[in-house]
């Protein structure tokens, strides 16, 4: 090998962020040369811009050796939309690299718009309250719902809670504002395991999203109750579709039985309510193990019992919690004691290994610790009868109550916490809640089946004008066995569709009489294919369909 050689193995910092907020920026890089390297340059650049440079001293890499780093100064972006961000190492031991051909590593970053905060104005008249789906598009017994976090997208995820036996699903409204509405119910080959019984799921900075099972024991058989939250993939040619393995998941643990929800903290660590041991628990998965593998031995788990949470004794009625990223602060709903309670992450001591379960952890794991001397209080105590979900978004606080519907206003920036006002829905059942892209609040009903979204009075969406030749739309893209081909705000008539592979191949025709037509790819292999639409005046549209099987 050349004397000093560096290559970029990973960029393992979040693929989504907002504009003007601070985005750690973190990687590993290896050492192929011969030389031992004692230190080096990190650089990036954004879009092509000029570099930032951190040196790093004091190291010590033989020729194989990766240095996961941090990068000291945060980036924080300015703009919205992607952006590139391009690695490199360079200046090794004071001398330049000898192998520029793995030097660098480009990664592509969405930044979104801040969500506007109009939560004050719900308050104020009456709201507009909206029910965007229900039954009729597969929410049975909603339990929690999150955005994908490319925002613009607009993509809302729901979990089902369902059945023990049968495993909790999940619906994709894949643009929840458009006026033709495209949702597709799906549900994990192995869910009765990794998906049992949902209370929460939460989507993640990096690609991934993660849920949580109300389950005593994921293998249906217990004691032990070998059960704990699962990782999976939010990309939809991967997330239940066959991986040859145990289902879709990315990574499962299993030391948190009947979890009542669970919220994000970064990349794949998240914070889950303990409803069997009646605590909140911090769970890293770390790298993932793959679709459908079981490899969980790199996971820090972390328990947090000097406060106690008691779940609905039905099983039913979940207890949220949400993490305000940038103070610090985890919320949790306490159900049985009819309260909030909240918890300084970034406080307490790492001790030994937590009591339970009696002779250590159902399998091995990097650390799963007990946390003692943490900074934790309650914060509202009084008023609220079924507590269930819970958001933040700036200094406002809201949680949902499912005896009546109503979803509860406080304010954070005075000690003690008050409550502000009510945001009544007349609609008692409500459970998870979501303050959306566009600021307005995004509820489940259990009890109706319903998804709703609340605006102040008089708030207008905002459907955009858009040309002609983004009408085609095609949800999922990539696709494995079907893709709803939709025509957007399109009223002139009907249209003919064809399905063309790569080389301009006519692969089938079919006929369009409204907005929308489901297309069954069964018997379509797996490829590029191009999905032309002739309208009824003669002109075309076309959009790129890949097929993954």
């Amino acid at each position: 090998p050349p004397a000093r050689d560096m290559a970029m193995v990973s960029f393992n910092a979040a693929l989504y962020a907002f504009a003007g907020e601070s985005m750690m920026l973190k990687g590993v890089v290896q050492s192929l040369g011969a030389d031992v390297v004692t230190s080096f340059d990190m650089n990036y650049s954004v879009d092509g811009g000029a570099p930032v440079s951190e040196t790093f001293n004091g190291v010590n890499l033989v020729a194989g050796a990766e240095y996961p780093f941090t990068l000291t100064n945060p980036w924080v972006p300015a703009s919205t939309g992607p952006s590139t961000l391009t690695f490199w190492a360079s200046n090794i031991n004071g001398m330049s690299d000898l192998d520029p051909s793995n030097d660098e590593l480009d990664r592509t970053i969405v930044i979104n718009a801040p969500i506007p905060n109009i939560i004050d104005d719900m308050l104020i008249g009456t709201p507009q309250i909206t029910e965007i789906a229900n039954s009729d598009q597969d929410l049975l017994v909603p339990r929690d719902l999150d955005f994908h976090p490319d925002l613009a997208r607009n993509e809302l995820w729901v979990v089902n809670k369902d059945t023990e036996a049968s495993g909790s699903s999940t619906v994709t409204f894949y643009d929840v504002n458009a006026p033709v509405l495209v949702y597709e119910m799906r549900e994990d080959a192995n869910n009765w395991h990794f998906m049992s019984l949902a209370t929460g799921l939460a989507m993640g900075d990096n690609g991934n999203f993660a849920t949580s099972p109300g389950v005593f024991d994921a293998n249906h058989n217990g004691p032990p109750p070998f059960t704990g939250p699962s990782l999976w993939s939010a990309d939809t040619a991967v997330y239940a579709r066959p991986s040859g393995g145990n289902g879709s998941h990315l990574d499962m643990l299993h030391v948190n039985p009947e979890c009542q929800g669970i919220a994000h903290d970064h990349l794949n660590r998240y914070w889950v309510t303990d409803g069997y041991n009646n605590d909140v628990t911090m769970v890293d998965f770390m790298m993932d193990h793959g679709p459908g593998n079981d490899d969980h031995t790199d996971a820090v788990i972390r328990r947090y019992a000097e406060f106690s949470i008691t779940k609905d004794p039905n099983d039913h009625i979940v207890s949220h919690l949400v993490l305000d990223k940038p103070t610090g602060w985890l919320y949790v709903v306490d159900h049985g004691g009819q309260r909030v309670m909240r918890l300084d992450i970034n406080s307490g001591t790492i001790g030994g290994q937590p009591s339970w379960p009696a002779g250590g952890p159902y399998e091995p794991y990097e650390e799963y610790s007990m946390v003692t001397g943490c900074t934790w209080e309650e914060v509202i105590g009084t008023g609220l009868v079924q507590p269930a979900g819970i958001d933040v978004i700036g200094d406002r606080l809201l949680v949902s109550d499912h005896s009546n519907g109503e979803i509860v206003v406080y304010d954070l920036s005075v000690n003690p916490v008050v409550e502000l006002g009510r945001i009544v829905t007349n609609s008692p059942g409500i459970m998870g809640i979501k303050v959306g892209p566009d600021g307005r609040v995004w509820a489940v009903n259990a009890t109706t089946h319903a998804l709703i979204a609340i605006a102040p009075n008089g708030f207008n969406v905002g459907v955009q004008e858009i040309a002609k030749d983004d009408l085609l739309k095609a949800y999922p893209n990539p696709a494995t066995n079907e893709v709803v081909v939709v025509l957007d705000r399109y009223t002139a008539g009907s249209a003919t569709l064809e399905l063309l592979d790569a080389s301009g191949r006519l692969f089938l025709t079919e006929r369009m009489t409204g907005n929308q037509l489901r297309l069954d790819l069964n018997a379509t292999p797996a490829g590029m294919y191009h999905l032309r639409v002739t309208l009824d005046d003669g002109s075309q549209l076309q959009e790129q369909l890949v097929v993954v099987k």
